[in-house]
Formats: C-alpha cells, sequence, structure tokens
C-alpha cells in the first residue's frame, strides 16, 4: 500500500521548518568562518596603529621618521605589498573614491589643508577615527573633529 499525505500544505509546512531549523543550526559556524578571516583593510590598519608616536620627518618614508605620504605609502608597501605613489597629490588618484559615511579601515583619507589642492592623506581606522603622519609624529585622529571635518576632501579604497 502506498502512503498517501492527506494534508500537503502540512508537509510543505514540516519541510520548511526543518529547513529553517538546518540552517539556523549552520548559520554561527559559516558567520564565524568570515569573522575569522581577516580583512586588508583591518590589517593595514592595525598595522598603522604599530607605528604611534614615530617621529615627522619632512620627505621620510621610513620608521626613522615620517611625512604624511611616506607614512601611507610605507604602511601600504609592507602590510599589503601595494606600491603607492610617493606624493600626497599622486595617492589622491589611486582607488574608488569613497564618502565620508562609507570609508571602512584601510581607506585613505583626503585633505585640503590650504583650502587649494589635497595636501595631506592618512589611513581611516574606523569609528571615526585616522591615523597620520603629523608634524607632532605618528598619532590617531578624530576625523570628526572640529580641526579635520572641514577640510576632508574625500577617502579613497586602495584595496578591494
Amino acid at each position: 500500500m502506498v502512503p498517501v499525505f492527506a494534508k500537503p500544505k502540512m508537509m510543505f509546512s514540516l519541510l520548511a521548518a526543518l529547513a529553517l531549523f538546518v540552517s539556523c543550526l549552520f548559520a554561527p559556524l559559516l558567520n564565524n568562518a568570515k569573522a575569522a578571516a581577516p580583512v586588508k583593510g583591518d590589517k593595514v590598519a592595525a598595522y598603522a596603529k604599530t607605528l604611534v608616536g614615530k617621529p615627522y620627518k619632512y620627505g621620510g618614508t621610513t620608521e626613522k621618521g615620517f611625512d604624511a605620504s611616506g607614512f601611507v605609502q610605507y604602511v601600504y608597501q609592507k602590510t599589503a605589498k601595494v606600491k603607492l605613489p610617493r606624493t600626497v597629490a599622486d595617492q589622491y588618484k589611486k582607488g574608488q573614491k569613497v564618502a565620508y559615511k562609507n570609508l571602512q579601515p584601510g581607506d585613505l583619507v583626503f585633505f585640503k589643508l590650504d583650502g587649494k589642492k589635497v595636501s595631506f592623506v592618512g589611513i581611516y581606522l574606523g569609528k571615526d577615527q585616522f591615523i597620520a603622519a603629523t608634524s607632532k609624529g605618528v598619532k590617531i585622529q578624530q576625523l570628526g573633529a572640529k580641526y579635520w571635518k572641514p577640510y576632508f576632501v574625500s577617502g579613497a579604497r586602495i584595496l578591494s
């Protein structure tokens, strides 16, 4: 005798519930695998933080002393093996432009400090912070601070 299901809607509901149960059971495993995979931008940001306190040096491109573009160039070369141009203006031409609200760790942040041309660059860290080689050395700054926000021009995503 072949079993006949008198209520196909009930069978469908049972299968849907089983599928939902199985997906809920394995979802945490899949999410943890994604979270555990290091994101390139996070690696750039984390390495940049290790350089806090390094001195400023006009034209500097090493840990003995950095200027703004030299710092960015150094960090990207060390962490992502990406060779960026030497000057802020040339770095500004690279990558995909990113709005303030869409910045992610590792993105470059550009400023017009003189109001005329892009003249300063840093690396976005997340949580409205960036790191840069200032005249007082490598420091973490608040992007939304009264000093920086008016000069912000754009972000640039170098790593996809």
